[in-house]
């Protein structure tokens, strides 16, 4: 299981180094994918698979929202990839840059705190992840309205800000 929880990490710092290396918006949103998956598999592994399988989805739709709205906005015929060479410099200086920040938590790293949820008690009822999803509809559906209500409201302003002299949303930049 150890084995599994690190190669997420691992994942998930790959993933976050290949976001913020990328100047291209077609592959920041591919990566941006596949570090919440690897966030949501540590979720998984901790003992919330409810909630780790609902972050994913709702992540995935606000994903494919934001990969539109930067394709439909980027006018780069040929947009660097990962492989091509400032890329690669950026992501070997941010790698070296995350492991040397690192160093110093090696020595407290203990692999006996990766206990899930689900094993910490004998005789639970309900799973810890499934008794908050309630909770959040039940004592929090006014924040819930009040959080869709503010969704929508986004959706407009980036829709007024990227409609820009009445040429609509696909234009050159």
């Amino acid at each position: 299981m150890s084995f599994v929880v690190c190669m997420f990490l691992i994942g998930l710092v790959v993933g976050l180094v290949a976001v913020a290396s990328n100047p291209s918006p077609y592959f920041a949103a591919l990566g941006l994918v596949v570090v919440s998956g690897m966030g949501c598999g540590i979720l998984v592994s901790s003992g919330g698979p409810f909630l780790s399988l609902v972050l994913f989805l709702i992540y995935l739709g606000g994903m494919l929202v934001v990969f539109a709205y930067s394709a439909a906005l980027a006018a780069e015929p040929y947009p660097e990839g990962w492989f091509s060479g400032p890329v690669v410099m950026y992501m070997v200086v941010y790698l070296v840059i995350v492991t040397l920040m690192s160093v110093p938590f090696w020595g407290e790293w203990f692999e006996v705190s990766w206990v899930p949820v689900d094993e910490a008690g004998e005789f639970l009822v309900l799973r810890g992840d499934i008794g908050g999803v309630a909770l959040m509809y039940s004592l929090g559906g006014g924040m819930l309205v009040l959080t869709a209500w503010m969704l929508l409201l986004t959706l407009f302003v980036v829709l007024e800000l990227t409609r820009g002299m009445g040429r609509g949303t696909v234009r050159a930049v």
